[in-house]
């Protein structure tokens, strides 16, 4: 009598359900999710195509998202993907920042474009009281 008391105490235990929820599943998907993303995000990054000098320069390191002001090799002026025209470019600098005369502008010239062309841009975006402008160019392959 004593072993079937026994079996049949286990055999409860054994069909009872567990009340707990089980996580794991969740932090795989979570962890899968957040490498596609950490792997996607870099590539989606779209800008007007210009060909860029190269240089053996160190890339810099920098915080936040900066204004790309490019200028193709026909002279055409962009603020990030839109076409402005070169009277325009100062007051919609201020618009899109708001008065923040730290923020980040970088300045991207096509390699045919005049370079005094593009020292006349940093000129007149520095001279607006823009604090930190910068030119981009590609890093060259060895």
């Amino acid at each position: 009598m004593y072993k079937q008391n026994f079996f049949s105490r286990n055999a409860r235990k054994k069909n009872k359900s567990i009340s707990q929820i089980n996580v794991t599943p969740f932090v795989d998907v979570m962890l899968v999710l957040l490498i596609v993303f950490m792997i996607t995000a870099p590539l989606l990054t779209v800008g007007v195509s210009v060909d860029l000098p190269k240089t053996k320069a160190v890339q810099l390191n920098s915080k936040g998202d900066p204004i790309v002001v490019s200028i193709k090799e026909n002279g055409e002026l962009y603020i990030q993907e839109r076409t402005i025209e070169v009277s325009q470019l100062l007051p919609r600098l201020k618009a899109i920042s708001s008065g923040n005369k730290n923020l980040r502008i970088y300045v991207r010239g096509d390699k045919d474009v005049p370079y005094g062309v593009v020292l006349d841009t940093i000129a007149r975006i520095k001279n607006s009281g823009f604090k930190k402008v910068a030119l981009v160019a590609k890093l060259e392959e060895n």
